[in-house]
């Protein structure tokens, strides 16, 4: 479902209408959003995102454009949640062209840096620096690199030496 107070710029696609949850929120040009995503009131999705399924996005949370959201991704926004009082939102911003892996449980109130790396399973309770890894519960810096090239280079790197491990051992 997607309420008529979606703002979806030009070529934005969702894999199926009748199988996410937007409501109140924008999301940037030429992103896209898969399978069982909830989206709700006050978020903003930056330009060519990527937001995988069974992924939540509650209030206040901010994605910078070329964000990648992995599957199962939970954000939120309330530190101290009770029935008998009024939620209180931490805004939490995500900055361009960082990458949150599968099942990160992302905590309100922290900033992930521009291309910084989130790995799959983590708990983001603190802020992550500009290009650094960050992974475990609580998640903990593994790597941080000068540049986003550096970055980069040993992205490469590792996956040539993770493809060719198992090209030969198959």
């Amino acid at each position: 479902m997607i309420d008529p107070d979606v703002r979806l710029g030009a070529g934005v696609r969702v894999f199926d209408p009748a199988l996410v949850n937007l409501f109140g929120c924008e999301i940037g040009q030429g992103s896209f959003i898969g399978p069982f995503v909830e989206i709700t009131r006050n978020v903003r999705v930056g330009r060519r995102c990527v937001i995988e399924s069974h992924a939540f996005l509650c209030d206040s949370v901010v994605l910078e454009d070329e964000v990648f959201v992995g599957h199962g991704v939970m954000f939120t926004n309330d530190l101290y949640p009770r029935t008998h009082r009024h939620v209180v939102y931490k805004p939490t911003r995500v900055g361009r062209g960082a990458s949150i892996g599968s099942n990160a449980t992302i905590v309100g109130g922290v900033r992930i840096g521009v291309h910084a790396v989130v790995g799959a399973g983590s708990v983001v309770t603190r802020d992550v620096a500009d290009c650094s890894i960050v992974a475990g519960n609580p998640a903990r810096e593994t790597r941080r690199f000068g540049s986003y090239e550096e970055m980069f280079a040993y992205m490469q790197e590792r996956q040539a030496t993770t493809n060719g491990a198992r090209g030969a051992a198959g």
